[in-house]
């Protein structure tokens, strides 16, 4: 086993381990073990426990304000003053195409939550028809099946008739980091650079909750980007009457993972 693949495995665990949705299983199992045993205080407090987490979850302010904060991390490009022949490229992260098994028996593309980077890279490649973009992500899933996302979005870019010229894809990247290592060597080679021979930046399009680690990321491999974060999952405003446990477990999951990137590729100098 690589270290990478060592990496990536324990970021998958560490991840399951601390999401609170997951904890609310275990108090309840606890309390229902100790139930069992007759130890009434203890079945009482592990429940006591779990409507907590439970709470906690759903109130969603308790993620958002969090969240919010990742996500206004890095501030969105203004196309409006930057020439297109100062552009390098685009640059597109999986995480919203599913291919896997889905694709493969059903024929058809599913596009998870994240459907924005998507829709705004065919918005980009369709205002710049002359850069090149390139699609990143085999499949974020301990134990994949089916295609890579790569091909799930080339197929994506085949039903939309867009012209694929200029479109080169990586389908081995498992997370961020990947993500920059395999796409750094497709950059160079088809990127152009000023009269300097400095590389012209790329556009990077991913989640907004995503945008700040993979900027990070892709500076430590010396590839120039402007951040087009997309998928923002708060508002300005927090919504301090709002509880609904499926919003808060999916801020949760999203923040979590989040954090739990930037601190394991900080530990081990990839940011």
């Amino acid at each position: 086993m690589t270290m990478d693949t060592f990496f990536f495995i324990a970021s998958k665990i560490a991840q399951f381990c601390i999401e609170p949705l997951n904890w609310v299983m275990v108090f309840v199992f606890l309390s229902l073990l100790f139930l069992g045993l007759r130890k009434l205080h203890l079945c009482r407090r592990f429940l006591l426990l779990a409507l907590i987490d439970l709470l906690l979850i759903g109130w969603l302010p308790a993620s958002e304000i969090f969240l919010r904060a990742l996500e206004d991390a890095a501030p969105k490009t203004n196309l409006t003053n930057i020439s297109k022949k100062d552009l390098g490229g685009i640059v597109i992260l999986g995480g919203a195409v599913e291919g896997g098994q889905i694709t493969v028996d059903r024929g058809e593309v599913s596009i998870g939550s994240s459907a924005e980077r998507v829709t705004k890279a065919f918005e980009l490649i369709h205002k710049y028809p002359n850069l090149p973009f390139i699609f990143s992500g085999f499949s974020g899933r301990l134990a994949p099946i089916g295609i890579s996302e790569a091909d799930a979005f080339k197929k994506l870019v085949l039903e939309q008739s867009i012209s694929d010229r200029l479109a080169y894809y990586e389908n081995q990247s498992r997370n961020t980091y990947e993500n920059a290592v395999f796409v750094k060597p497709m950059v160079l080679e088809f990127g152009d650079k000023n009269e300097n021979g400095v590389l012209k930046p790329w556009l990077l399009i991913t989640s907004a909750s995503h945008m700040y680690r993979s900027i990070r990321i892709f500076e430590k491999q010396a590839i120039p980007i402007l951040p087009i974060p997309v998928d923002y999952q708060t508002a300005f405003t927090l919504r301090w009457g709002s509880f609904d446990l499926e919003d808060g477990v999916q801020n949760w999951n999203r923040l979590n993972h989040e954090l739990i990137g930037i601190l394991a590729y900080w530990i081990t100098g990839k940011i």
